[in-house]
């Protein structure tokens, strides 16, 4: 039975429907992406099923008792607290009780007054009112299984950690249903795989957004479309879901081709004159009106971008030199010994984990930064582009145009002058929303903006930090296509992987301690070449290395029994064959066909997985018992 169905919803806001009679259903364990062009009402559908929005038409069904929770694309700025306070939250009234429980605890460390004493019984009593133990335990558990430090100040953490900070909030009220727009949005590589390791092991379903193809890749088992106020279902991969849409764009533009065909015929028929009027040709007649009325309501698909650079003359052979550069911030060692030579038409990425030092790189390769040790020799002939992931560049009390344009209604592309509004239609921008002013416009809009002003001038070297952020698919695709067409050179900041592969030809990665090495290709290219994979303590298992520990143990341990020092012997081989086969349920669950199957199956096979995860736990402990009592401690 679905968690939830949507029949016939209807959402308009006033203009075009955003939802036109749409239907959905979302069943248990499913892990459904929702795609659909910026402004096509992703958003909007997620807010309905949340409930935060109510439909003016249609109907929704939920199960008995469901639990839905949302995580918002924005960080807001304004939250602060601790992340214990944050978390809790998420529980509302109860929330707030388990705070003040936890402040007057913390008080009570340090103060032993009787007001202090008081104060901890009375909130006590009321949590014992409104059952409030199981929620601190809730609390406890998804702050422990995210790792997060309960009592820093959330407005101090970094934005990866405040996303994660954000997804304990929503997962403390162990929803049913998950709603995750942009979940990897100004995320670095790691915390990304963090992100895409525990969301496919998360048992509730999930209704997600995202611009990651290859989180979409990995995670999803359903994709649904929103074109045009219409939802359409896919089951399968992305790869599969990009060649069945086309065929459909393919089919609706012939069949609007045929049916333009007609309309025309029956225009000119109709003005032939008198013999139109005639009584056997009244109904032919009605038909025209129908298939008029038909025409005025069919909805065009939204245009692709036409995303063009303006290329400047060549630049000199070389275009940036660096030898033995060294740079540090206090103690923080952001590069050491690095040389590098950039050549003309290099397309480098440049990978690292947030605060490693990227922006700070770009800076000294521009000749904005001036490094503390070495040299940096700039080519000649350089004209650059700079895309700031911050978007500084645009004023967001002016205008569109005015951003663009700076007041005129004409600019200059390519050496011929070009109204501005005919220049802002082609990166997506209506008249009327070429007069808004940029703080009103949404990230995706901002991002295509900062494009569009970037284009306007030449230049044979594009920098561009984070372009990929808030940008639908579509407009990412074009502009990950312009990137591989560009003649001049490219230095590319960016966290999205598939993005990385499909467009740089080396990289530069920040590998810690400010080291930064440098390979031939993308991403997966840098993990094939590296010596030693960079583990993530945040996201990866520790089975590797207490594996490897387990095998390095001596095989005499005066502390354990033969047969204990036997069992600690082949416990690791345990987990091993345990994990192997954790992973192949995972895998089976993942297919998009397992959820074709009866309740009964689902059920079964959802039984081995807890029985699985339950024994690898026991196993782990009953491991590093007998390790520890072998080491005596």
């Amino acid at each position: 039975m679905p968690l939830i169905t949507l029949r016939d919803v209807v959402v308009s806001f006033g203009g075009p429907p955003q939802l036109d009679g749409l239907n959905l259903s979302i069943d248990p364990g499913e892990r459904v992406c929702l795609v659909g062009r910026n402004g096509a009402g992703k958003s909007t559908l997620m807010k309905v099923l949340a409930g935060e929005i109510i439909p003016e038409g249609g109907a929704i069904e939920k199960q008995q008792g469901l639990r839905v929770t949302r995580l918002n694309q924005e960080v807001p700025s304004d939250m602060t607290g601790s992340v214990y306070d944050v978390v809790a939250d998420g529980l509302g009234e109860q929330g707030q009780l388990l705070r003040d429980y936890h402040h007057a605890t913390q008080r009570l460390a340090t103060d032993f007054s009787d007001e202090a004493m008081a104060e901890l019984e009375r909130v006590q009593h009321k949590l014992e009112a409104v059952n409030g133990w199981e929620a601190s335990q809730r609390v406890d558990t998804v702050i422990s299984r995210l790792e997060l430090p309960e009592d820093a100040e959330f407005s101090e953490l970094s934005g990866g950690m405040k996303r994660r900070v954000l997804l304990a909030q929503a997962l403390v009220l162990d929803p049913d249903l998950l709603l995750l727009d942009e979940p990897t949005n100004h995320l670095d590589i790691e915390s990304i795989k963090w992100m895409e390791e525990f969301l496919l092991n998360y048992r509730a379903a999930l209704l997600f957004v995202t611009h990651d193809r290859m989180l979409l890749q990995h995670l999803a088992t359903r994709i649904i479309d929103l074109d045009r106020g219409k939802l359409t279902s896919w089951p399968g991969n992305y790869e599969l879901y990009l060649v069945r849409k086309q065929e459909q764009l393919d089919a609706e533009e012939t069949a609007n081709a045929l049916f333009d065909k007609k309309l025309a015929q029956e225009e000119v028929w109709i003005r032939q004159g008198i013999k139109a009027r005639r009584t056997r040709n009244e109904g032919r007649v009605r038909d025209l009106k129908a298939l008029r009325v038909e025409r005025s309501e069919r909805r065009e698909r939204m245009g692709t971008a036409k995303i063009q650079t303006q290329e400047a003359a060549s630049s000199g052979k070389i275009v940036v030199e660096i030898d033995n550069v060294s740079q540090s911030f206090g103690d923080k060692v952001i590069l050491k010994n690095l040389t590098t030579t950039i050549m003309r038409g290099d397309k480098i990425g440049i990978i690292g984990p947030n605060g490693a030092g990227k922006s700070t790189l770009l800076k000294i390769l521009l000749g904005l930064l001036e490094p503390q040790q070495g040299t940096v020799k700039k080519g000649t002939k350089m004209e650059v582009a700079y895309f700031d992931q911050h978007r500084a560049q645009l004023d967001p009390e002016k205008t569109v145009i005015d951003n663009i344009s700076g007041g005129s209604n004409e600019i200059t592309v390519n050496g011929k002058p070009r109204h501005v509004i005919s220049y802002m239609q082609e990166f997506l921008f209506s008249p009327q929303r070429a007069r808004t002013p940029v703080k009103a416009l949404s990230g995706g809009e901002r991002n295509r903006l900062l494009l569009a002003k970037l284009f306007t001038k030449p230049a044979n070297v594009l920098v561009m930090d984070e372009p990929t952020n808030d940008l639908d698919v579509e407009t990412l695709e074009l502009l990950e296509e312009l990137l591989i067409d560009y003649s001049g050179t490219l230095l590319l900041v960016s966290h999205d992987r598939a993005f990385i592969n499909n467009v740089v030809t080396s990289s530069l990665v920040f590998e810690g301690n400010g080291v930064v090495n440098e390979y031939v290709g993308g991403y997966d290219d840098w993990l094939r070449q590296r010596a030693q994979p960079v583990t993530n303590s945040s996201s990866e298992k520790p089975k590797q290395l207490d594996t490897a520990m387990a095998k390095e143990k001596p095989k005499a341990a005066a502390k354990l029994s033969y047969k204990e020092q036997r069992e600690l012997e082949e416990l690791p081989k345990k987990i091993e064959l345990l994990e192997a086969d954790l992973d192949a349920l995972h895998k089976t669950m993942a297919d998009p066909d397992f959820y074709k199957q009866g309740s009964a199956k689902m059920a079964e096979v959802q039984k081995q997985l807890d029985t699985l995860e339950q024994t690898l736990s026991a196993t782990y402990q009953r491991w590093e018992s007998l390790d520890a009592q072998s080491r005596g401690d």
